[in-house]
């Protein structure tokens, strides 16, 4: 045990970046997978990464599997799947099919849906300029990402007023890439806490996994998090 142990924290990495929403959804399942992976911070178009990922996306998982050999996993819909079907303890899809099948639809509304319509107006912008080392000098469109939140909150609230969980009664991928990509927005201080109590609710029982505690840890350098990002009675 101790040797496969060993080896697997030489041997799994994550290429990834700290504040990017999908990294953290793929460092959220390794952390409820209890997998340990060297985390490599890589930027969009350099050449490790093109060895791994040709699309020239993040994250990437570089894993050795139990069956042998080396495998590079991407886009992080297929990590996702990638994890729960070769480490399935504890399973992070719901136990039936309409479940599981609800979960998936989650994740790709996350992943296309609330990429494009919230983080694209002001995440983006900011994670984009910081990367690029220049400050944004366009106006944000501060009222059109609230009203994005607000919808995207609404929906969350139908969805919480009919199970515990977003996908299921139990914890699983929908909840884990919904606060990887709310975690960003909350860093910024830009989340409308007050105006959807259920969704705060909801958020703190995830935030207080220790799966979370890595993520709260972050720090963007020039951009101080917002008050309660870090606070689990926020």
């Amino acid at each position: 045990m101790a040797r496969w142990l060993l080896w697997s924290l030489a041997m799994r990495s994550l290429l990834h970046q700290s504040f990017d929403p999908a990294s953290r959804f793929a460092r959220l399942m390794l952390a409820e997978k209890g997998l340990a992976a060297r985390l490599v911070e890589t930027g969009v178009g350099n050449e490790a990464l093109a060895r791994h990922n040709p699309a020239l996306t993040i994250p990437v998982l570089i894993d050795e599997p139990p069956t042998g050999g080396e495998i590079s996993v991407a886009p992080v819909a297929a990590i996702a799947e990638y994890l729960e079907e070769v480490y399935r303890d504890p399973p992070l899809l719901p136990s039936t099919s309409a479940g599981r099948a609800e979960a998936r639809r989650l994740l790709h509304w996350f992943d296309v849906k609330f990429e494009t319509e919230v983080n694209a107006l002001i995440i983006r912008r900011r994670l984009d300029a910081k990367t690029q080392g220049r400050r944004w000098g366009e106006p944000e469109p501060i009222r059109q990402a609230a009203e994005a939140f607000a919808w995207h909150f609404d929906y969350l609230n139908y969805l919480l007023e009919r199970r515990a969980f977003l996908a299921a009664d139990r914890l699983t991928i929908a909840d884990l890439v919904a606060a990887a990509h709310i975690s960003v927005s909350d860093y910024f201080g830009l989340v409308p806490w007050s105006d959807f109590p259920d969704v705060r609710q909801w958020y703190a029982r995830v935030k207080s996994r220790p799966s979370m505690r890595p993520l709260l840890a972050d720090r963007l350098e020039g951009a101080a998090p917002a008050q309660c990002y870090a606070d689990l009675d926020f």
